[in-house]
């Protein structure tokens, strides 16, 4: 373990310096951070400005839930996005068998190598919201910790769902279509899933688990949730690692390398 947060110092370290080397990408992205959020709260109000509310979920509450996602999002652009790339690259080029001859997990390697710089501001534009709309309400610290458990197992849905995406570049190196599909796919955990059918609450419950993502930890935050659902998020979020980590190992046969 000593080991590996040592390699996890030195990746982050001179991809940061690497990045930063174009410092002015930071000031775009902060402005395409708060033009995004300025949508999400636009398309919220057009709901919530007519009278209408979403069945069980306040003004504030719905907020925490965009905040919920404006963080994920942030994971997502800092962690997730750039690592995904990655992948797809190095299986086009073969630099992939560099990775599989080092000494360490390739899943580690090509989870954390990049980290992307240009989602800081989501990061902190999600906690501001989360923060302040929690504050408005009388909430305890247990929900506090228990959402940030329940947070962290989005976290490792999140991450399990694009790591499987990108281990199908061994067979299809052209998967960027398929990551926009799935990118607006998880554009439905800017609302609370109360808000869609029934239809759409099944589908992004259990094919595409959006709901453990964002609405999840925002009623454990606010103290709405059965512990039912939390059980049922660990449940997913283990699956869907092992998952991950199975199937990569599976489409490594399928690997040729460079070479052959």
């Amino acid at each position: 373990m000593k080991t590996y947060l040592q390699v996890l110092r030195l990746f982050w370290a001179t991809a940061l310096t690497a990045e930063l080397e174009y410092r002015f990408n930071f000031v775009i992205a902060i402005v395409s951070g708060f033009a995004n959020l300025i949508g999400s709260l636009f398309s919220l109000s057009l709901f919530y400005g007519n009278g209408y509310t979403f069945q069980g979920w306040t003004w504030d509450e719905a907020m925490i839930v965009v905040g919920m996602f404006t963080f994920l999002q942030g994971i997502s652009t800092t962690f997730l996005v750039p690592n995904l790339n990655r992948i797809v690259e190095q299986v086009e080029r073969g630099t992939l068998d560099f990775v599989l001859l080092k000494p360490i997990s390739s899943q580690f390697w090509l989870s954390c190598r990049i980290i992307s710089p240009w989602g800081f501001s989501d990061l902190v534009f999600g906690i501001i919201i989360i923060s302040y709309f929690s504050s408005k309400l009388s909430l305890h610290m247990g929900d506090y910790i228990l959402s940030c458990i329940t947070t962290m197992l989005g976290i490792i849905i999140l991450y399990g769902i694009w790591f499987i995406l990108g281990a199908t570049s061994v067979w299809f190196v052209k998967i960027y279509n398929v990551t926009e599909v799935l990118r607006g796919l998880l554009e439905a955990g800017r609302y609370p899933i109360s808000a869609y059918p029934a239809v759409y609450r099944f589908f992004f419950t259990f094919v595409v688990p959006v709901t453990f993502l964002t609405t999840v930890p925002a009623e454990v935050l606010l103290g709405k949730i059965e512990v039912l659902w939390i059980l049922c998020a660990i449940l997913v979020a283990l699956s869907i690692l092992l998952i991950s980590h199975y199937f990569w190992q599976f489409a490594l046969r399928f690997y040729t390398s460079a070479s052959s």
